[in-house]
């Protein structure tokens, strides 16, 4: 494979992304929305980002996600409670506990493609879904983790308290922002470049000599590290873990993000996504009850007549302005 042209670290999109992201707290409450939905789409954010490194960036169709995202929720919390109580540790074992469950996963169906290996990542997602529930001495079954604190961030010079939803918001932003150079640097790498040749045909990959397998299982394991890093943040601004997270109906919830915001061709889709999917939510769910009805219409007909997403639509404004120009 040859190697492509360099990247840059940073680039003036992504810069103006966080510089504008920097402001919601300063006009969301003017424009009539509240505080902590500007925390709630930075974390869902950061999920669809990781959840896009295995749908959008390797072609791998998995639609058990939640269960990574709750894995993290529910480290962060066991830590929290039961070990130390410390950001950065709580942070770390909502890491590797996620991590360690898209480990286990990996193990069994990297070997497997297509509708075997989407159906897979359902059966186990079902699998700790399930668990959840029935582990009341550990997980409190229905009833979740409660009593979950936000806890200061310790700088050794100084701590920050992130009780408010402001200084809140703008730690996930610091998080946001770190995932996010993180996913830039390792699509654009050697490594991403092959997870691209497994997307556009597994079987060449193969032939060329790449141990398919074991690259599929490596994504898959980071996709569900910050995903829980992810459900870690969660559980922390929900001052809760429920099981809900893992469940079915929510690892269709970041598939649904992911392709509306365009996932598949642009690497901020799944930002857009989640935006959209979160403002229907509060905006159309103060309307009616029935805001999924309006948002999975919307997702009917850009799958059927623009399954590009809108980051899709909106590239291909850009592109061809200039064409148009001349």
């Amino acid at each position: 494979m040859q190697a492509g042209k360099s990247v840059p670290t940073l680039t003036p999109v992504m810069i103006a992304i966080w510089l504008v992201l920097a402001t919601v707290p300063l006009w969301i409450e003017r424009v009539g929305l509240y505080q902590y939905l500007g925390v709630e789409i930075l974390i869902f954010a950061t999920y669809a980002m990781a959840y896009n490194l295995v749908l959008g960036h390797s072609g791998l169709p998995s639609f058990g996600h939640g269960a990574f995202f709750g894995l993290g929720a529910y480290g962060f919390g066991l830590a929290q409670l039961n070990l130390v109580a410390d950001l950065w540790f709580c942070l770390g074992a909502a890491v590797v506990v996620a991590s360690a469950g898209g480990a286990i996963v990996a193990a069994f169906i990297s070997h497997r493609r297509g509708i075997y290996y989407s159906l897979l990542t359902i059966a186990f997602g079902q699998v700790f879904w399930f668990i959840a529930i029935k582990s009341h001495a550990i997980t409190g079954g229905e009833d979740g983790l409660l009593k979950i604190a936000r806890l200061p961030v310790h700088l050794g010079v100084a701590t920050i308290d992130l009780t408010g939803n402001v200084s809140l918001f703008y730690f996930v932003l610091v998080v946001f922002v770190a995932v996010t150079l993180l996913l830039w640097r390792l699509v654009h790498s050697p490594f991403g470049r092959i997870l691209k040749a497994i997307k556009q045909n597994e079987t060449r990959a193969r032939f060329v000599g790449y141990e398919v397998w074991r690259y599929k299982a490596a994504v898959l394991v980071l996709s569900a590290g910050l995903s829980g890093l992810a459900g870690g943040l969660f559980a922390m601004a929900q001052a809760s873990a429920f099981p809900d997270v893992m469940s079915l109906h929510y690892s269709g919830y970041i598939v649904m993000m992911t392709l509306v915001g365009g996932g598949l061709v642009t690497f901020w889709g799944p930002v857009l996504g989640a935006l959209v999917f979160l403002l229907a939510r509060d905006v159309i769910g103060a309307f009616t009850t029935g805001w999924m009805l309006w948002f999975g219409l919307l997702f009917v007909a850009l799958v059927m007549y623009k399954p590009e997403g809108l980051g899709g639509l909106f590239l291909r404004r850009v592109r061809t302005k200039p064409a148009e120009a001349k």
